[in-house]
């Protein structure tokens, strides 16, 4: 994740997209988003694999903008096996960096595979690859939703940056106190690593609070009521969205964020490419 970097580091994540339309638009996205020289761009994964395709074909497309790209890779409900071929896939592709993630367990699907934390996942690609991946995980600044206690989650995203992570990419919040918090809380368990905060643009408020409750994002109750108010009125929510972000990610910028990583707009490539 090391090319020509944004001053401030800035970073885009790709959802692989699922039609025709989604993959013809892909291109014009990126291209609008390499303009802004990221850091870097990722490419999200589905659990056990199931967009693993569509996910090395992205990247593929992705890096054509000379942006150096990083799939992400989740190990529920996955096999060493296959986790072995697919790293040694991306070592040939000439790809240096990884997400790396548990990931969900879908419904229907069996088993949850060989490895079953996060933490395991980094130990296997430091196994399997020494340290030619630059490895990011991910953070929870409002716990995880399926965490027993704030302390717990802690605890385990420690373990897995101490397992040999390089740096840590938030979930998205909209409370900078609970970035610092969580940072404060994390340095003080011995964590070094960058902790990069996600950021998620507000352009759609159904579709920003169905996965804010999926994934336990807190939306501020001041923020929801004005989404609500506004309705199916697309240009007003555009708007307030990005006077509530831009706030964001000023309140970041004065108290501080990793030099040259800030910030990882997580699902911007989403909105702008989906049909």
């Amino acid at each position: 994740m090391s090319a020509t970097e944004h001053p401030l580091g800035i970073s885009f994540e790709f959802f692989p997209p699922n039609t025709e339309a989604g993959r013809e638009k892909l291109l014009g996205v990126r291209d609008a988003l390499a303009a802004r020289q990221p850091r870097f761009f990722s490419v999200t994964y589905g659990a056990g694999g199931s967009t693993q395709d569509r996910t090395l074909n992205t990247v593929r497309r992705v890096r054509e903008s000379g942006i150096p790209t990083a799939p992400h890779l989740s190990c529920i409900g996955s096999e060493k096996g296959q986790l072995r071929e697919l790293l040694a896939r991306y070592r040939e592709e000439g790809i240096d960096s990884l997400v790396a993630l548990r990931g969900d367990l879908p419904s229907g699907m069996g088993g949850i595979g060989e490895l079953r934390y996060a933490n395991e996942l980094v130990e296997f690609i430091r196994e399997e690859t020494g340290d030619h991946f630059e490895i990011a995980v991910a953070a929870y600044p409002e716990s995880h939703p399926q965490a027993p206690s704030f302390e717990r989650d802690l605890e385990n995203f420690a373990r897995k940056v101490k397992a040999g992570a390089n740096l840590a990419i938030t979930q998205y919040f909209f409370n900078a106190d609970a970035y610092f918090h969580f940072v404060e809380r994390a340095r003080a368990l011995g964590v070094e690593a960058p902790i990069v905060p996600g950021i998620m643009p507000i352009t759609n408020y159904t579709k920003l609070a169905r996965f804010s409750d999926a994934c336990g994002a807190e939306i501020p109750r001041w923020i929801r009521k004005q989404l609500e108010a506004y309705g199916d009125d697309s240009e007003a929510i555009a708007a307030f969205g990005e006077e509530v972000i831009s706030q964001l990610c000023q309140r970041l910028l004065e108290g501080g964020v990793p030099s040259g990583y800030f910030p990882l707009f997580a699902g911007l490539a989403q909105a702008v490419c989906s049909p």
